[in-house]
């Protein structure tokens, strides 16, 4: 019924003359935005770095439905890079271990990957013990004591399995074989990562968290495939994008033979996406970077330092005089001055009028 009770599981096959093609043009366009990267200078390329980590860890965690605080995960990836940020804050446990096992695998790619490194990073993921409601296994793999590990939706009673993982027995022998394949293949570590990704998913070896640390090991390898700890794109911002056809395609394939050409053929394609996409990234690095460097002859306040911020991040909406007043938490007069001050030196302007009045970057 799944591909893992194959007597060849797990020799992974794929047509070569349909990927490697697209594997080519991954790596054109991989090469392109480090090339574009390496010419921002050190300051530029950490905010890069920061806004990428950044988006990593909160759109993976979005994948499994969990939303985490934005600035308590900047704050917290900036705190263990030592990078100085603007509005720092204290970040809680659960953030805490979601940013120790994505930087854990980004910027010790090059570490051996092992099975207790992989049970450290699913622990980290639940620092109190729990799921939700629900007491978990955390540090090792999952046991199957309230029944067979599987995939489900609908309502109570009414469930529709979409897939069923190996047996808890089955988990160690079958994770030490993956350790193995991660750390001894020679295969090209682009495809190496499509192939780890589903081989970890398939096997969900723990109770909780296999998506997560799934995507962590992508990570690691597509770090490996550039040698260097710098990420400049998220994979897994795209995924969430693409989260029904993520898991559409994973539920056919492990339903299928070893010949995984269909897998391969949409990681690349999402990995291609994200890597083009980044090159959005690196003209608002160069804008804002352009920006403060127009803005350093002005006193600012840290009012309105903190809002120019939130509106070169993309703030949601029109910037109006409520909520610079509600943001900043301070009068209405006081919010009139501020963007008073800023129109003067020419940083914002006016738009609209009445009810719709706004303001917007000069």
């Amino acid at each position: 019924m799944f591909m893992y009770a194959s007597k060849e599981w797990p020799n992974f096959t794929w047509q070569n003359d349909v990927v490697l093609p697209l594997l080519s043009e991954v790596k054109l366009h991989q090469g392109f935005l480090l090339g574009k990267m390496s010419r921002l200078g050190f300051q530029l390329q950490n905010e890069a770095l920061l806004t990428v980590l950044t988006e990593d860890v909160t759109k993976s965690s979005e994948i499994e439905g969990e939303n985490l605080d934005l600035q308590q995960v900047r704050s917290s990836i900036a705190r263990r890079l030592g990078l100085k940020i603007e509005n720092s804050v204290y970040a809680d446990h659960d953030v805490e271990g979601v940013v120790e096992m994505m930087l854990d695998a980004t910027q010790r790619y090059d570490a051996k990957v092992t099975e207790d490194r992989l049970k450290a990073w699913q622990a980290a993921l639940f620092p109190s013990g729990f799921s939700g409601f629900y007491r978990i296994v955390i540090g090792g793999y999952r046991d199957d004591k309230k029944g067979p590990m599987q995939v489900v939706s609908g309502p109570i009673g009414s469930e529709k399995v979409h897939y069923q993982a190996p047996a808890a027995e089955l988990i160690s022998l079958e994770m030490r074989k993956l350790v193995e394949f991660i750390n001894a293949s020679q295969l090209d570590n682009i495809l190496k990562a499509a192939v780890v990704h589903l081989w970890f998913v398939i096997l969900h070896p723990f109770e909780d968290g296999n998506g997560r640390v799934a995507r962590a090991l992508t990570d690691l390898l597509l770090a490996r495939s550039e040698n260097s700890p710098l990420r400049f794109y998220s994979l897994s911002s795209q995924i969430k994008k693409n989260r029904n056809s993520y898991y559409d395609i994973l539920e056919r394939v492990e339903r299928s033979s070893l010949d995984i050409t269909e897998w391969q053929l949409w990681f690349l394609e999402n990995l291609l996406t994200a890597i083009r996409e980044a090159n959005g990234l690196t003209d608002k690095i160069l804008f804002k970077s352009k920006f403060w460097e127009k803005c350093r002859n002005f006193a600012l306040s840290e009012r309105q330092t903190k809002m120019l911020n939130k509106m070169l991040d993309g703030f949601h909406g029109n910037v109006t005089t409520k909520k610079w007043s509600i943001i900043c938490k301070c009068s209405h007069d006081t919010a009139n001055r501020d963007i008073s001050d800023l129109i003067a030196k020419g940083i914002l302007q006016k738009e609209g009028d009445g009810r719709s009045t706004h303001y917007i970057m000069q």
